[in-house]
This record gives structure tokens, sequence and C-alpha cells, in this order.
């Protein structure tokens, strides 16, 4: 397996996290607020990890087009 599978692989796993702690914190918002927003900041802190994979994969797309 590639690093660029097992990068992929962990983007997806990531994003599924992220969708899943929105979730919960849209539907705790109505009945515990610190817990929303504890699920919030678990969920930024998760698309700030998606965004440099973002990043790492836009960068070997660069890279790989100059070596051609």
């Amino acid at each position: 397996m590639s690093n660029s599978d097992k990068l992929l692989k962990k983007k997806i796993k990531l994003k599924k996290k992220y969708f899943q702690l929105i979730e919960d914190a849209y539907n705790l918002r109505q009945t515990d607020h610190a817990l929303s927003d504890f699920s919030e900041y678990k969920a930024t802190k998760i698309l700030y990890k998606i965004n440099k994979l973002e990043f790492v994969f836009n960068g070997s797309d660069l890279q790989m087009n100059q070596l051609n």
C-alpha cells in the first residue's frame, strides 16, 4: 500500500469522524450546551487535520505535474 493510499484512507476516516461529531453537536445543542461545544471543538480539530491532508495531496499533485 502506497503512502498516498494510506493518507487517503486516513482522510476518509477523519471525514466520517468529523461529520459524526458535527451531527452530535447539533443534536446536543438543545439539551447540553457544554457537551455540544466540546463536540464542535473536537470536530474543528479534526477539520484542521483534514485541511492539512488536503494541502499534502495538492502539493504532491503539483510536484508530479512539474516532473512530467
